[in-house]
């Protein structure tokens, strides 16, 4: 890896970290989920970054692909358990981390440490030539180990240059992959543990979008917008509330988008028996035998 590389590595990371701890200290009952999210992207683009994607805030059974609309008035809830989940780019290398925060309670204090203990496990045992399925296996027994059970069909990743879940996926169980950890490989690591069934499904969607492929879209005002989508977001995910500031009428145009099969709508992804979810994620470079932590 090239030192060009590594450093935007770093800055990604780096920046991603800051993010996250705003968001997690803003989390609190009666705040807006619309003003944690703006605030936290204003401060990746501060800092010289670009976000990633648009910052996801998932509550209780939610798991991921929620992001609040521009016109979302929702607030935190005495006894929420968020995730929060930030990304964050540097020259189109990235880091990727989420914390889960509980609002007001403690009742829900081993859960939220169940990954957050699958996740220690891994960074202590992850090097170069360790197997996919052993680093699946050591996120099961620290969740399980806590009482709860992980969410078998989400799973970390691999992160490329522009390309936030590329190459390998990894399991939060032992799957069997026999695929071994390479050095100068940029992972995310994102243990998911719940009391329910260990399974998400698919609700709505979420407000969270990417370019699907390019289409002749007939209707003029949502093609203006598709081209901005193309020149301002490229590969990564997007928001409604970032297309309604290039234009006002995106909401509607965005629904078009979709059905025009030009842009996919990520759906809300949800424990399938109501089960409580947590979530700890850190972006973690191979470096021979030790991982480094960027986030």
């Amino acid at each position: 890896m090239d030192q060009d590389a590594l450093d935007s590595i770093i800055k990604a990371g780096a920046v991603t970290r800051e993010a996250r701890q705003l968001g997690a200290g803003m989390i609190g009952e009666g705040v807006s989920l619309l003003s944690v999210a703006e605030e936290v992207e204003a401060l990746i683009e501060k800092r010289g970054a670009k976000p990633a994607f648009p910052v996801n805030i998932s509550i209780n059974q939610i798991a991921a692909h929620y992001t609040p609309a521009s016109n979302d008035a929702s607030t935190f809830r005495r006894g929420d358990v968020v995730k929060l989940d930030v990304g964050a780019h540097v020259n189109g290398y990235m880091g990727d981390t989420a914390v889960t925060v509980e609002v007001g309670t403690r009742n829900w204090s081993s859960l939220i440490d169940a990954p957050s203990k699958a996740l220690s496990m891994v960074i202590d045992m992850i090097s170069e030539g360790v197997p996919i399925s052993a680093i699946g296996g050591t996120i099961e027994t620290g969740i399980k180990s806590n009482g709860f059970v992980p969410i078998r069909n989400l799973a970390g990743h691999e992160i490329k240059r522009h390309n936030l879940h590329s190459g390998l996926s990894i399991s939060n169980y032992d799957d069997g992959n026999i695929t071994k950890v390479h050095n100068d490989m940029l992972l995310a690591i994102e243990p998911f543990a719940t009391d329910g069934a260990g399974e998400v499904g698919n609700s709505k969607p979420g407000n969270i979008y990417i370019f699907q492929r390019d289409r002749e879209i007939k209707d003029a005002g949502a093609n203006r917008l598709f081209d901005m989508i193309k020149d301002e977001f490229g590969s990564l995910a997007f928001c409604e509330r970032w297309c309604t500031a290039l234009d006002p009428k995106a909401s509607a145009h965005l629904r078009t988008l979709v059905r025009y099969g030009a842009i996919h709508a990520y759906p809300i992804l949800t424990e399938v028996k109501g089960g409580m979810v947590s979530q700890t994620e850190h972006t973690i470079l191979i470096n021979g035998s030790r991982a480094q932590v960027t986030t």
